[in-house]
């Protein structure tokens, strides 16, 4: 169903009006199950869309209130538990992370990114906190990476979102792989926020989950937002699936159920949420570090973490195979527009707008010029497997993913005076 009651405030209805026809039909397609889309600027909620299935197998559709799988949509939510410490006096963007990570003391880097795990040099350098916060620690993704190291991280780590290892023996086995990069060479995406929540949960002293609950979820009311879906919200959970290419059919992706929190929760990459809770998170950062009198930053650190500390040379290697980072940088946890009309790989936004995907699909944008949030919820997966950065764009439907930026531009194209 689509949520008519929404008053477009400051577009055009009847450009907005055209979205949730587009985004039926890459449902009615079989390409995707369903979606939750939803937009709000200058204080109102000026449209949900809530259309499809989130299970096709139980003919359950999609409601407002459907949980997702938000993968790396964590990172931002984990960056700022870091940057609350730092405004404590409790981490600097400059310390090395041995003062609470010391596995990750003489580190030895890869002679060769894509060559033999034992060929390796001594790392110039440790790993500094800010090192994780823009991804130039020099860590990897098995999924990011090519050869050997690729596969060493599938062996030693495993599936991080349905695993049993806890923090400290999960940070030996990352810590015993080495670099791939000298810290501080290049923006390489990898484990680095997971390693960032673990050592904010070493500063806190409870854990990494207590922290995000303590300070961030339970004050902006994200009361359905966790690293599990307790048994008596698991109806309202939507499937992954992913198009199987032979079929042509959506085949679920299976994910282990936890009746307590598991042992790993990962900040890079294990939360479940909703449009809703995460329209708190987003209006949050919008806000400068404050929505509805409730203050998690100040407008200062927002600033920082929304501000661009690529180089340009490191701005000019592609990600993921694509050239991502025309006009647009990465901050601390997230990206950020800096030239609207050369940025390609984020749809539409105004200068300065910032966010960060999921793998599943999943995707928001916190645009200050238009004091506008937008949220796009689906259940998608491709392939991210070892070495699936050199096939991501190959042989793959990808109505699912082309239905972002369709839906991103049909919103800035209904843009009008507020």
């Amino acid at each position: 169903m689509d949520d008519a009651s929404a008053k477009p405030r400051g577009f055009d209805a009847a450009t907005l009006a055209q979205t949730p026809g587009v985004l039926h039909g890459v449902i009615d397609s079989g390409d995707l199950s369903g979606a939750v889309t939803l937009v709000w600027r200058k204080g109102e909620i000026a449209q949900v869309n809530v259309l499809g299935q989130r299970d096709i197998a139980r003919s359950a559709p999609m409601e407002r209130d459907t949980l997702f799988r938000i993968a790396s949509m964590t990172k931002p939510v984990t960056s700022v538990a870091a940057l609350m410490l730092m405004e404590e006096g409790k981490l600097a963007l400059a310390d090395p992370i041995t003062r609470w990570a010391p596995e990750f003391a003489d580190m030895r880097v890869l002679t060769s990114p894509t060559g033999p795990i034992g060929d390796t040099y001594p790392s110039p350098r440790d790993i500094t906190i800010e090192d994780l916060l823009t991804h130039r620690a020099g860590l990897a993704y098995g999924f990011t990476s090519i050869g050997p190291i690729a596969h060493a991280h599938q062996k030693a780590l495993g599936d991080v979102l349905n695993t049993d290892t806890g923090p400290d023996a999960w940070m030996g086995a990352l810590a015993s792989l080495p670099l791939s990069f000298p810290p501080g060479e290049r923006f390489h995406y990898s484990h680095a926020t997971d390693v960032l929540g673990f050592i904010v949960g070493r500063i806190g002293g409870s854990g990494f989950r207590d922290f995000l609950m303590e300070r961030i979820l339970g004050p902006l009311s994200m009361t359905d937002t966790d690293f599990y879906i307790p048994p008596a919200k698991r109806d309202r959970e939507a499937v992954v699936y992913r198009l199987e290419e032979d079929s042509g059919a959506l085949e679920p992706v299976p994910f282990r159920q936890y009746d307590a929190p598991p042992a790993f929760c990962g900040g890079g990459g294990g939360l479940i949420s909703t449009a809703d809770d995460y329209l708190r998170f987003a209006r949050m950062l919008l806000g400068h570090g404050e929505v509805d009198g409730v203050r998690l930053l100040k407008p200062e650190t927002v600033r920082l973490m929304t501000a661009n500390r690529l180089t340009p040379a490191q701005r000019e290697i592609t990600f993921m195979g694509m050239p991502f980072w025309a006009g647009q940088g990465f901050g601390l946890g997230l990206s950020v527009i800096t030239d609207p009309e050369k940025q390609a790989w984020m749809g539409a936004g105004s200068k300065g707008a910032f966010g960060w995907p999921g793998a599943f699909g999943t995707w928001w944008q916190a645009d200050p010029a238009q004091d506008m949030v937008i949220l796009y919820m689906i259940q998608n997966s491709i392939p991210l497997g070892p070495e699936a950065v050199a096939q991501l764009a190959t042989g793959q439907r990808m109505g699912a993913r082309v239905a972002l930026p369709m839906f991103q531009k049909l919103v800035y194209g209904a843009l009008g005076e507020a």
